[in-house]
């Protein structure tokens, strides 16, 4: 297994950015692929957030996502229902774990989690869960992917912050830390 620990100068920037977003009702939108769905998706985005499209006359008719780009340089993919930072994750992570090495990657995750943490409530205050991956209040098709998950709340969203569940068998054989926020409301 191998690790790395980065600086937390990327999640710092993406958390600060998500903070940024008081009301994410107007974002969400109905599920759609096309020009005129990933248009309006983008619009709804940029006059909420003030992001800026990454790529604005360049837009795919197949795709359902869209990349924009904050004042604080951070790259967020917007899909209809989430918004996920494609920045480079920051801290602590683990890759080519073998099939002896999880615990090992599990014990990294337990060390760094309270950190992780402590970051996202500096930008997000107290969460309204914390607790381990396999929590039965956890929707069954997280359990198997998350080792810790904490959840906040915010008018039209869910914030998750997750370190991931490794598995060696996995196509990636990795573990780290990452966020996302959810619609809890989608037009």
């Amino acid at each position: 297994m191998r690790t790395q620990q980065r600086s937390s100068d990327d999640d710092e920037r993406a958390m600060a950015d998500l903070a940024d977003v008081s009301d994410w009702r107007r974002i969400w939108g109905p599920p759609g692929t096309g020009v005129e769905a990933i248009r309006a998706l983008v619009r709804r985005a940029t006059e909420v957030t003030g992001w800026r499209p990454w790529a604005p006359g360049k837009i795919d008719p197949t795709e359902y996502t869209w990349g924009l780009v904050t004042p604080r340089e951070t790259v967020m993919l917007v899909l209809p229902d989430a918004v996920l930072p494609d920045s480079p994750r920051s801290g602590w992570s683990a890759y080519e774990i073998g099939r002896n090495e999880v615990r090992d990657a599990e014990d990294g995750l337990d060390e760094h989690w309270p950190d992780q943490l402590e970051l996202a409530r500096k930008h997000w205050g107290d969460p309204i869960f914390v607790g381990p991956g396999n929590d039965p209040r956890i929707p069954e098709e997280w359990r198997d992917r998350r080792r810790h998950l904490a959840v906040w709340l915010r008018p039209g969203a869910e914030f998750h912050l997750y370190a991931t569940q490794p598995a060696p068998d996995a196509a990636t054989a990795a573990a780290g830390f990452g966020y996302s926020v959810y619609a809890t409301e989608v037009a």
